[in-house]
């Protein structure tokens, strides 16, 4: 849970993310900088429920707490001055690092470097998609899987200057059917780790516990039983898995 000062005290407005699809504001709750998204300015989806992708938000925060990886920053549901909606510790990231990006596919680094796909620019230049090999996106890749993450864009990567990867914007989350559409397709087929796997066994015994108690009053209970579901089926598998279905694999734009 927030600090009850996070929760009560007044959420001052300073700026405006206009480039969100949703209405998102920058704000400040006594002297720490957040980011809101008031449930009024949510635009309905023909895919998702109306008025639900802020639960979805602190929901997706609560399974990260249950992996143990800190995958999401702090999120939380209150009032505000368009209501109430999602609140997220604001985080800075590094700009001068990329944990996904698009180069040339001449210029693919050897090492260090996960390649997802090729395809030709708006010059019909040969580029590939590519993403960090490391153990922050990996646990990405792992809980994207989990939450069903149906908008894992490159820009949803926020690289921090110390190394960590924090992934935001989670309101596309915890469809009961197969929605999956992430960038991070490096591992696939790839065995997991026993760390990974025990981050399943974590989340899979809190959903029979207070996990599964505080999803109840932001999921239905439908969606609630096909997350428990895809933790069974990955723990079994205990590989990456591979795109399936019709839908795309990769949300479009990619960043």
């Amino acid at each position: 849970m927030p600090a009850p000062g996070l929760v009560t005290s007044e959420l001052t407005l300073t700026g405006r993310i206009t480039t969100a699809s949703n209405a998102t504001f920058l704000g400040s709750i006594d002297g720490a900088l957040v980011v809101y998204k008031p449930i009024a300015g949510e635009h309905p989806l023909w895919d998702f429920p109306g008025g639900t992708l802020a639960h979805r938000e602190v929901a997706a925060y609560l399974v990260s707490q249950a992996f143990g990886w800190n995958v999401v920053p702090h999120t939380w549901l209150r009032d505000g001055p368009m209501g109430r909606g999602m609140v997220q510790l604001w985080q800075e990231q590094d700009f001068a690092q990329n944990a996904v990006d698009l180069v040339a596919t001449d210029d693919v680094p050897e090492t260090g470097w996960k390649h997802v796909f090729e395809g030709r620019d708006e010059n019909e230049r040969r580029v590939t998609l590519i993403h960090e090999d490391s153990l922050s996106l990996r646990r990405m890749a792992v809980f994207d899987v989990i939450v069903n993450n149906a908008d894992r864009k490159g820009d949803h990567i926020l690289a921090m200057g110390d190394g960590r990867r924090h992934g935001v914007d989670h309101g596309l989350t915890f469809h009961s059917e197969h929605k999956l559409r992430t960038v991070l397709w490096g591992w696939l087929g790839d065995e997991m780790t026993a760390d990974e796997l025990d981050g399943l066994d974590r989340v899979s015994a809190g959903l029979r516990g207070e996990l599964g108690r505080n999803l109840a009053g932001l999921l239905s209970a439908e969606e609630i039983a096909s997350l428990g579901a895809r933790c069974t089926r990955l723990r079994f598998a205990e590989r990456f898995p591979a795109p399936s279905g019709e839908m795309p694999a990769v949300p479009w734009p990619l960043f």
